[in-house]
């Protein structure tokens, strides 16, 4: 008697460029490179560069359509900032993109030296930034942030979705002076169209407001936090939260007015190390002022993170929805 065995079938994930989308959720396609792209048809300033990665940040979106203004510079971060950096001294705006580790670990002093004390337009736009990446320490920029938040001219953007995506590719191009932007690449989920949202460079919005618990979020961290807040709100749980784009500079007069209503847990929620990012920087404004409420983090261990599926990984620490629900009733 012959037996069938039925293989079963064979999950499989991208660990490299697995979408943060839930399963329905819906996204757009490439909106940074689709955003430079037009906004380059209105800007003749406006060039692109990568250090062999433009497939993996979208920027083959610019390349196709503007050829002419696109440069690959190979596997050389330094070369890449310190070009970007000259051609912001000939009056041209460029848009440098790599992954988020490459720039701020290995290219740190370029940007620096090069761009930042001179106060260059250059606009650093990188990829893979805090988990989103499964293959481990060598692509997880955890601790981008705490790196870059210490060096003077740099503002920070930490954008939630496609949406602010989109919107912030102009913003920080008319901006001048040089940023770094965290990006969300392929399908990006698209979250903040629900809440009439427009991306203002300097500015925390409170998407929805809460009397018991005030969560203040950037990044992904702030779709996390919105689905949260659903959740906990079935629970009787009533959650504002608290969208904080700009790392830096802070909007610390929104922080502190959000922060001293009184009778509100307020905790902090980002895709990055507890050390350095937006939950420290958060406690010190609020201790420098005198405001002190219970306040708490959801943030990344301070640790080498393993290697894996992504949502296995979001899960162990700490930042999937399912995790963040349980450490607010935790703390409740």
């Amino acid at each position: 008697m012959n037996t069938v065995i039925t293989p079963k079938k064979r999950l499989t994930t991208s660990a490299m460029i697995a979408s943060i989308a839930a399963e329905g959720q819906p996204t757009r396609p490439a909106p940074f490179g689709h955003a430079l792209a037009e906004l380059a048809r209105e800007r003749a300033d406006i060039v692109g560069l990568s250090a062999d990665l433009s497939k993996y940040t979208d920027l083959h979106i610019f390349a196709k359509e503007h050829p002419e203004r696109f440069y690959q510079m190979g596997m050389a971060e330094q070369l890449l900032m310190s070009a970007a950096a000259g051609m912001a001294r000939e009056g041209f705006t460029p848009f440098a993109t790599t992954y988020a580790v490459f720039a701020s670990r290995r290219a740190y002093d370029f940007i620096c030296m090069a761009i930042a004390e001179e106060n260059l337009n250059v606009k650093i736009v990188c990829g893979l930034p805090g988990l989103t990446t499964g293959y481990g320490p060598s692509h997880q920029a955890t601790d981008d942030l705490a790196i870059f938040r210490a060096m003077p001219n740099l503002m920070i953007i930490d954008p939630c979705d496609a949406l602010e995506i989109e919107q912030a590719v102009p913003a920080i191009a008319a901006h001048q002076g040089p940023v770094y932007m965290r990006l969300l690449r392929g399908n990006v989920p698209l979250v903040l169209d629900r809440y009439d949202y427009r991306f203002q460079i300097g500015k925390a919005q409170t998407l929805r407001g809460g009397r018991d618990v005030l969560i203040i979020s950037t990044g992904l961290l702030t779709m996390r936090a919105l689905e949260a807040a659903e959740q906990l709100q079935a629970d009787g749980v009533d959650v504002s939260v608290l969208h904080v784009p700009t790392i830096k500079p802070l909007d610390e007069a929104t922080l502190l007015a959000e922060a001293r209503k009184p009778g509100r847990l307020v905790v902090t929620a980002e895709n990055h190390s507890i050390v350095g990012g937006l939950g420290e920087a958060v406690a010190g404004v609020l201790m420098r002022n005198g405001v002190t409420p219970t306040f708490r983090q959801i943030a990344l261990p301070d640790a080498f993170l393993d290697a894996g599926a992504l949502p296995t990984l979001h899960d162990r620490y700490g930042i999937s929805t399912a995790a963040v629900v349980e450490q607010v009733k935790g703390w409740l």
